[in-house]
């Protein structure tokens, strides 16, 4: 066997991948329990009418688990959200500020904060839930307060423990809790869909040089989205020359790495959700009034002009996507922090003055980084809407699904890497230590 393939073996963090493995059993044995008094034929006809809109969106990152009303629907959604309004509070709110920097305390402070919101948030979505249920004729099979009362609890539960088990992925497992979850509920759609497609092309519904050319197309934007999530822009950074002992120490150089895309697939999501989430509520608007009057046909004609494939909708969802990447951006990179932090340790950047004039050329290079990443970002997920429409292909592929699963593939390997990384170094320096108890 290979020398770097033993030591790859050893240093590999089993026992963390085997819990990863376990949690995500648990999660996906969940997204399988339906809640109760619900009618699951009526439940498909309805997801059917709404594969397009934000119930399909959600639906796809809950893993399938909302089109069956699981004790899983809501998914991990109302946490992410709750996290994200933390990170803008605490940019905006000095209370929050203060807190962000109080260390380890802080943290935990913070988090208690997005635990609760995301109990409001769960409760909010879970009673919308119910309500649009029970307003569905002939879905939900006993109507009144006690399935009120069970939905929103069931929800609400299954959103809480789907937190917790995304805080305990990232502590005792490996990569990023919440965003495993959601690459597993993706992932886990792919079976059936490639099911299907197979299914269809021998009963000759779609042409296999349509098959072969989306695969090939598939391949090469997985391609071109990896080249640009592992692009960075690296600023040098020099450090002022040290006197120790009547020696000086020349100055040694380093960069500053930044990433391409620094806004990552947030932006996607939040523009799919306010470009969708108008329609959906229009499109249930339109199926309870039932009138054809001036009104109602100016809905109609409206949703059929923002619809996904439409030329308005992509321009709407590019202005949405360019909104967002600028908007995130801001909140999870401080420029005038990173330039206090290099003041502080002795760096500074050639040719530019410490203090504002940092802050300045920091900032000019963020934002041509935020509009390179929010057109890459917009490219990515318009394309495949383009061909959904083109081709009439019968199944949903998009690409704010690709770039999380790209993205988040990415984050895990690197996350085992430094992994072993830092058990070889661990495993070193035991042996230092234990010469040195040797000889000394």
């Amino acid at each position: 066997m290979p020398k770097f393939l033993k030591t790859t073996i050893r240093g590999f963090p089993w026992n963390r991948l085997l819990f990863l493995f376990c949690a995500l059993f648990i999660y996906r044995l969940g997204a399988h329990i339906p809640i109760p008094s619900i009618n699951l034929n009526q439940l498909t006809q309805l997801f059917e009418k709404n594969q397009n809109n934000i119930l399909g969106m959600f639906n796809m990152f809950s893993g399938g688990a909302l089109s069956h009303l699981t004790i899983f629907s809501l998914g991990i959604m109302p946490y992410i959200s709750s996290s994200i309004i933390m990170q803008l509070l605490s940019s905006i709110l000095p209370k929050f500020e203060n807190l962000k920097k109080e260390g380890e305390l802080g943290k935990y402070k913070i988090a208690q904060y997005t635990r609760f919101s995301t109990l409001i948030l769960a409760i909010l979505q879970g009673s919308g839930i119910s309500l649009i249920l029970e307003s569905q004729k002939n879905l939900v099979l006993n109507t009144g307060i006690y399935f009120y009362f069970i939905t929103i609890l069931t929800l609400v539960s299954g959103t809480m423990f789907l937190m917790w088990l995304s805080e305990q992925i990232t502590e005792y497992g490996l990569g990023n809790g919440t965003s495993i979850i959601i690459f597993s509920g993706i992932i886990s759609s792919l079976p059936n869909t490639l099911i299907n497609l197979i299914k269809l092309v021998k009963i000759d519904l779609i042409n296999v040089l349509l098959v072969i050319l989306i695969s090939l197309l598939l391949l090469i934007m997985t391609y071109f989205v990896v080249f640009i999530e592992c692009g960075q822009r690296k600023i040098l950074i020099n450090y002022i020359r040290k006197e120790v002992n009547n020696r000086i120490y020349s100055n040694k150089s380093s960069y500053l790495p930044l990433k391409l895309n620094i806004a990552g697939v947030i932006p996607a999501i939040f523009a799919s959700s306010i470009i969708l989430f108008p329609i959906t509520i229009i499109s249930w608007f339109i199926s309870f009034a039932n009138k054809n009057n001036f009104f109602i046909i100016f809905l109609k004609n409206l949703i059929n002009l923002i619809s996904p494939g439409k030329l308005l909708h992509s321009i709407l969802y590019t202005i949405a996507i360019i909104f967002f990447c600028f908007f995130y951006a801001t909140l999870i990179f401080n420029s005038k922090e990173t330039a206090d932090n290099l003041k502080k340790s002795g760096a500074f950047i050639p040719g530019i003055r410490p203090g504002y004039q940092t802050i300045r050329y920091i900032d000019n290079i963020i934002m041509r980084l935020t509009l390179s990443g929010s057109i890459y970002i917009a490219f990515v997920c318009l394309i495949p809407e383009f061909f959904i429409s083109q081709f009439n292909i019968p199944f949903y592929f998009g690409g704010t699904s690709l770039l999380i699963v790209v993205i988040v593939t990415i984050d895990f390997l690197t996350q085992i890497q430094n992994y072993i990384l830092s058990q070889k170094y661990e495993s070193l320096f035991r042996k230092v230590n234990f010469k040195k108890n040797i000889f000394y």
